[in-house]
């Protein structure tokens, strides 16, 4: 068998660097072990127009290879920034009141997505097996079958899947949604994602799922739940190093206090950013003896900023962030260190097992690895806590977490308080139950049990009388 992974960036595309994120977090080590091949676009899109597919580079990644593929470039950015980001993105998260599309960004969209499917008739072997990644590539599948590939596809969305309402905002939902049965595996981070999947093609499209399956032109399409997992045990060998790394300690020497809270995320406006800082001003309002003894640190990478949603996101959390600080600020102490840019997996690592307690708090996330990496990095023996939104995808695991409605900025305020105040036996009892959660449910697993119910799929069983196939439109 000859997987063949596609997303939308691969590790290393742009500066010899890693992309960022729980995709890439998720694929370099699977792709690493498992000899897959990894297909994404390279961050080629200058230059004159390019319709014709062309190999950026070819390079291996362990035991794996990664292909980068130059973009067509008169629609990549209507594709990127366009529709995906400023359309599905947005919807995916449930706020559509961000949602800013043309018609030039769907065309743009469906052009990239048939643009991706000639590139992969270049790896339409005997054995292969296609495993498509996230929201940029809805539709790819059906492109591919199109160009006549007829080998096991999977989708797999890392994002979450909202309520169908919210998927309705979009333009072309119908089609988009319909094109993604073209998959014979459709695979969720959780079963609320699924079964919101569920109730979009029973009440949008009129189709109903038994068993988990959907007949349609091509045969079958499966629906099924695979939560991503991370290593434990080589991430909290990773921490342990870390520890000792100069950025490490100089983070932590400038924060000027005993304990510090930890946030790492993108700069985005799902992550609850703004309510998490409102959250520990209250916290230093309802705990002044707090003040001077607890910092707060928080990473956010840059992400998308020619997209005016983030431009605005940005800015609120500048101002925000300084006037917080203007409020509470002692002459030897600043409340928040706000850092916007990214760090290595390596000192991420070292902060997290530094850190007394984590917080994450999305309003809305497909899974969030970072909630899973902070407790993979603790020392057992004094882990930290964790404070982690019921709105991301890893609560269901991580349930022995201190679980909080980001929206309910004084609830918030307390639990993080709580967290700071808790006994060492407590932690190590809530660490201990989700550390053991997270060993089942390894990265390895994940990657297992999606190719292997993607092996066992059955392209054209009898449709029962019962259950009409379900026609895809041709464009």
């Amino acid at each position: 068998m000859s997987v063949v992974v596609v997303s939308n960036r691969v590790a290393g595309a742009k500066a010899g660097e890693p992309i960022s994120g729980g995709l890439a977090a998720a694929l370099i080590p699977m792709v690493s072990r498992n000899g897959a091949i990894w297909l994404g676009f390279s961050d080629g899109v200058g230059g004159a127009c390019r319709a014709s597919v062309s190999l950026a580079s070819i390079r291996a990644l362990g035991t794996g290879t990664i292909v980068a593929v130059d973009p067509p470039i008169e629609h990549f950015t209507n594709y990127y920034e366009g529709f995906a980001n400023s359309a599905l993105w947005p919807a995916l998260h449930s706020r559509v009141d961000l949602i800013d599309v043309t018609a030039e960004y769907y065309a743009s969209y469906r052009e990239v997505n048939a643009f991706m499917a000639r590139a992969l008739t270049r790896f339409d072997k005997s054995d292969s097996i296609f495993w498509v990644h996230d929201y940029h590539f809805l539709p790819l599948g059906a492109e591919m079958r199109r160009l006549g590939i007829e080998r096991p596809i999977g989708f797999f969305l890392h994002t979450p899947w909202p309520d169908r309402r919210c998927m309705a905002a979009v333009p072309h939902h119908r089609d988009i949604v319909q094109e993604m049965l073209a998959y014979d595996l459709v695979g969720f981070q959780t079963i609320e994602s699924r079964r919101n999947f569920e109730d979009y093609l029973r009440y949008e499209l009129g189709v109903t799922a038994k068993n988990d399956m959907i007949a349609n032109e091509w045969g079958w399409t499966k629906l099924a739940t695979f939560p991503v997992g991370i290593d434990v045990d080589e991430f909290a060998a990773r921490a342990t190093v870390a520890i000792e790394q100069p950025h490490v300690l100089r983070l932590r020497a400038s924060l000027k206090g005993s304990k510090f809270v930890l946030g790492v995320d993108r700069l985005d406006y799902s992550k609850g950013l703004t309510s998490r800082f409102r959250a520990f001003s209250r916290m230093l309002e309802i705990e002044p003896g707090l003040k001077r003894v607890v910092s707060f640190l928080q990473v956010a990478a840059p992400s998308r900023a020619n997209i005016r949603a983030y431009r605005e996101l940005k800015a609120e959390l500048d101002t925000l962030v300084t006037e917080i600080n203007c409020r509470h600020r002692q002459s030897d102490w600043t409340p928040i260190r706000y850092l916007n840019q990214e760090f290595s997996q390596l000192t991420l690592a070292g902060l997290y097992r530094t850190a007394q307690v984590g917080l994450v708090t999305p309003f809305r996330d497909g899974m969030n690895l970072v909630a899973k990496e902070f407790i993979a990095a603790q020392n057992p023996v004094d882990p930290g806590a964790l404070v982690l939104s019921t709105f991301a995808g890893a609560a269901k695991e991580l349930d022995a977490a201190l679980l909080v409605d980001p929206h309910d900025v004084d609830s918030m305020a307390l639990q993080i308080a709580r967290a700071l105040a808790m006994t060492v036996e407590e932690r190590r009892e809530r660490w201990q139950q989700m550390v053991t959660k997270l060993k089942r449910g390894s990265l390895q697993n994940w990657f297992s049990a999606f190719l292997d119910t993607l092996s066992e799929a059955r392209r054209s069983p009898p449709v029962p009388a019962n259950q009409p196939r379900m026609m895809l439109r041709s464009r």
